[in-house]
């Protein structure tokens, strides 16, 4: 029986499968299933230069269409998965579509957290992931009136950056006492709070969004406080949830995303996950996790389609992610969960500077704002496990490249 490989999702993770597993002389069948009407394309610039209007959506695509029909790529676009016969390893679709599978992976992504509260469903009330959210989105950029932001993550400040740049008045309501406070330490938070705070933006901390009013369009986010704040326009981003339905339903092991062990194949041995769904084992770390970024879906994605090429590759790569903020580039690498101490070299005033995170005089993170150098050989003393000192770090005189010398 001739090998047939189908992938869920059509995003980054899915889309790089399938390149992956013809670079890996896979000569069987390959369809790819996604839910949108659009070829698989990039999400990050939808909040920042696409929403800008800098971008123009054939620049989005992965890949031309020319390029799956020369590969021999079947797309399924504009259908969801509705159901997996894991017994007869068939894939059917919401049209009745079914597909036969010898190696199947599930690439289904992280759609948005909802917020559940009165008046969500207004108009004028937005949650960003889709190509189709950031044309509707865009209609804020010219629109009269304030624009409430809820969630002080980085969607929610890429967008406010957007929106500022537009002209627009914007309040961002974060329930934390600072921004990014699940996912960055006190002075890269300070840092962009004085950077929005500067272009104009207002920040509500510790208030939380109760119910948005309006009759058909909303006017108003009523906060916990009893605080009513007027808007044309509210964008919410509090965080996102795997997308693990399709997987549950289909009996697969689910805690915190899809499960999956070290060479991205799932509690079913004819099933691979990857990207920002799955849970999955970092023996770099010793732990598991679930990350939400493009790097991994990238690199999770080439090692599961290369086991189900019949390879043996351990994913194991080095987190990394990035930010685009007015003209603010963030760079991260690694991760600083459990650092013992940190070290700032810069000047945040100047909006170049880094954050280096230790333990016992290793490296283990590095927020890099505007200072690519940084990031490069950040990455390459985690990489190598360099003992450093945080006086030698400090010494913004002394050259960072003698780190790797």
């Amino acid at each position: 029986m001739s090998e047939k490989a189908v992938i869920i999702g059509a995003g980054q993770a899915g889309a790089q499968a399938a390149v992956s597993l013809r670079q890996a002389k896979f000569d069987g069948d390959i369809v790819i299933i996604g839910e949108e009407d659009a070829l698989p394309y990039q999400r990050p610039p939808l909040s920042k230069a696409y929403l800008k209007g800098e971008l123009d959506v054939e620049r989005l695509y992965l890949r031309p269409r020319n390029f799956y029909d020369a590969q021999n790529i079947q797309l399924c676009l504009d259908d969801r998965t509705a159901q997996i016969d894991r017994d007869r390893k068939v894939v059917t679709t919401a049209s009745g579509r079914e597909y036969s599978y010898t190696k199947l992976l599930l690439a289904t992504g992280a759609p948005p957290r909802r917020l559940d509260c009165a008046g969500g469903a207004l108009g004028g009330v937005y949650y960003l992931r889709t190509l189709r959210d950031a044309d509707t989105l865009r209609s804020i950029l010219t629109a009269e009136g304030k624009v409430v932001i809820i969630g002080a993550g980085y969607i929610g400040l890429e967008v406010a950056a957007v929106a500022r740049q537009a002209g627009r008045d914007v309040t961002v309501v974060e329930l934390a006492d600072r921004v990014l406070a699940r996912v960055a330490s006190a002075p890269v938070s300070d840092f962009y709070q004085r950077l929005h705070k500067d272009a104009g933006v207002e920040f509500l901390f510790g208030e939380r969004a109760e119910a948005f009013l309006g009759a058909s369009e909303v006017e108003s986010v009523e906060l916990a406080s009893a605080k009513s704040l007027s808007c044309a326009a509210a964008l919410i981003g509090i965080g996102a949830l795997p997308d693990v339905e399709i997987a549950k339903s289909a009996g697969l092991e689910i805690d915190n995303g899809i499960v999956v062990d070290d060479h991205a194949r799932t509690s079913d041995p004819s099933i691979w996950a990857a990207g920002d769904c799955t849970n999955f084992p970092s023996p770099r770390y010793g732990r598991r996790m679930r990350l939400e970024s493009v790097p991994n879906a990238i690199e999770q994605a080439k090692a599961a389609a290369a086991n189900m090429a019949g390879g043996d590759v351990v994913y194991d790569a080095l987190p990394w992610f990035w930010s685009d903020q007015y003209d603010v580039k963030l760079q991260t690498v690694g991760l600083s969960e459990g650092h013992d101490n940190l070290v700032v070299r810069g000047q945040p005033g100047e909006k170049k500077m880094s954050v280096w995170y230790l333990k016992e005089g290793a490296v283990l993170a590095v927020d890099a704002i505007n200072d690519p150098a940084a990031f490069a050989i950040g990455k390459k003393v985690i990489l190598d496990g360099k003992q450093v000192t945080a006086s030698a770090l400090g010494d913004v005189n002394a050259d960072l490249k003698a780190l790797i010398s």
